[in-house]
C-alpha cells in the first residue's frame, strides 16, 4: 500500500478551503460599512455684524450637517446581533474635523427582536424622535428645530438635547408602536442626580398618519444647596401623507428651573410645514417656526424663522438645492437665521444654492 505526503504549503492550502467551504456564512455574518454625507452650500447672507454687513460664503452642511462614520455588525446565533458606530463631523468647506473627533456618535451594543440597546455616545431619544417632524432635517442653517432664536435680553435659545455621552439608549419597533428611553449620567462626584439626563417617548405610526411625544429632563452639574438646575421638556409632533403633500407640525415647551433663587425661564417652540413632491425628483418644503417667550426675559422678543427649500434629486445620492429664509424677532431682539450663529440685528435673510451627496 503507497502512502501519499503533500508538501505543507499545499496541506495549509487545502485546509484553508475546507475551513472556507464549512463555514462560508461566518463571513457573511459581519459587517462594517463607511457612509456620510457631503454637503456644501454658497450662501449670501445679510446683517453678519454690528455694522449690518453681508457676505457671500461657501459653508459646509446646508441642507444637512456634512460627517462620515462607520457601521459595523456582528451575527451572534438566535437573532441577536453585536453592533458599534462611529460618526464625526467633517468641514467639506475647509477639511476640518469637528471639534470632537468622534462627536456625533461613539457607540457599541446589542440588537435583537426586543430591538436595540447601546451604550456610549449617541444622539439623544428626542432627536431621534422628533426629527421626522422636522421638514427641513434639522438643516444647520434653515431649521429651529433642535435649538431656537437668540434674544437680546437673556442670550437663551432653549433647545433641544440632542448628543449626549455616557449614555445608555433603548429604542424598539413593535407593529406600529415605537418606544425609546435614553438614561445619561452626569459623572458628578458626591451626585448620581447632577448632570444626569433622562429621555423616553413613544411614537405611532398608522398608514399616513404619525405621532410622537418625548419627555426630557436634564440636571445642573453644578451642585448649590444640595440642588441643581433642571431643564425639562415636552415635545410633540404629527405628520401626515397627504400625497403628494406630507405636512408636518411640531411643539416643543421649556422649562428651566434654578437651584437657588430667580425666576423659572418657559417658552414653548412651534413649527409647521410641508413637503411637496411636484415631481419625482422635484420637491418643494415650506416651514415656519415661530418661539414664544412666556417669561425670563423683559419685554417679548418672540423670534420667528420662514424658511423654504427646492430640492432637485440628479440620483438616489446626489441632489441640488435652493434655500432661502428670513428670520425676525420683536421689541430689540437679535436673531440669526441659523441656530449655531450669534444675531446682530432684529432681521436677517439669506439665499443659497447646494449641492449634497450621500454614500
Amino acid at each position: 500500500m503507497k502512502t501519499f505526503r503533500l508538501p505543507m504549503t499545499r496541506l495549509a492550502a487545502a485546509a484553508g478551503a475546507l475551513a472556507l467551504c464549512a463555514a462560508p456564512s461566518a463571513f457573511a455574518q459581519s459587517s462594517v460599512t463607511v457612509y456620510g454625507i457631503a454637503d456644501v452650500l454658497m450662501e449670501y447672507r445679510n446683517k453678519l455684524n454690528a455694522a449690518g454687513d453681508s457676505r457671500l460664503s461657501v459653508t459646509s452642511g446646508g441642507m444637512n450637517t456634512s460627517r462620515w462614520g462607520l457601521r459595523g455588525a456582528e451575527d451572534l446565533g438566535g437573532g441577536l446581533k453585536a453592533v458599534f458606530q462611529l460618526e464625526a463631523e467633517v468641514g467639506f468647506d475647509t477639511g476640518a474635523a469637528g471639534s470632537s473627533f468622534w462627536g456625533r456618535q461613539a457607540n457599541v451594543g446589542l440588537e435583537g427582536d426586543f430591538g436595540r440597546v447601546i451604550a456610549g455616545r449617541s444622539y439623544s431619544t428626542t432627536y431621534d424622535f422628533m426629527l421626522p417632524f422636522d421638514p427641513m432635517g434639522y438643516a444647520p442653517f434653515y431649521s429651529w428645530a433642535t435649538s431656537g432664536g437668540q434674544i437680546a435680553t437673556q442670550p437663551r435659545k432653549d433647545g433641544m438635547v440632542t448628543g449626549v455621552s455616557n449614555l445608555i439608549k433603548y429604542q424598539g419597533t413593535f407593529g406600529p408602536v415605537k418606544v425609546g428611553a435614553t438614561y445619561a449620567l452626569g459623572e458628578v462626584l458626591g451626585s448620581d442626580a447632577a448632570g444626569r439626563f433622562l429621555s423616553v417617548a413613544g411614537a405611532y405610526t398608522a398608514g399616513p398618519f404619525s405621532v410622537a411625544l418625548v419627555v426630557d429632563q436634564r440636571n445642573g452639574t453644578t451642585i448649590t444647596s444640595g440642588s441643581y438646575d433642571k431643564e425639562k421638556a415636552l415635545h410633540l409632533g404629527v405628520s401626515y401623507d397627504w400625497k403628494p403633500v406630507k405636512l408636518f407640525a411640531a411643539q416643543r415647551r421649556y422649562t428651566k428651573s434654578f437651584a437657588v433663587g430667580g425666576t423659572d425661564l418657559k417658552s414653548t417652540m412651534s413649527w409647521i410645514g410641508a413637503t411637496w413632491s411636484a415631481t419625482g425628483a422635484l420637491s418643494i418644503t415650506p416651514v415656519v417656526y415661530f418661539q414664544n417667550i412666556d417669561s425670563g426675559a423683559s419685554g417679548t422678543n418672540d423670534p420667528r424663522l420662514f424658511a423654504l427649500r427646492a430640492k432637485y434629486e440628479l440620483s438616489k445620492r446626489t441632489s441640488l438645492y435652493a434655500v432661502a429664509s428670513n428670520a425676525k424677532s420683536k421689541n430689540g431682539g437679535v436673531v440669526s437665521v441659523s441656530r449655531d450663529d450669534n444675531g446682530f440685528a432684529d432681521t436677517q435673510s439669506s439665499f443659497g444654492l447646494g449641492i449634497q451627496h450621500r454614500f
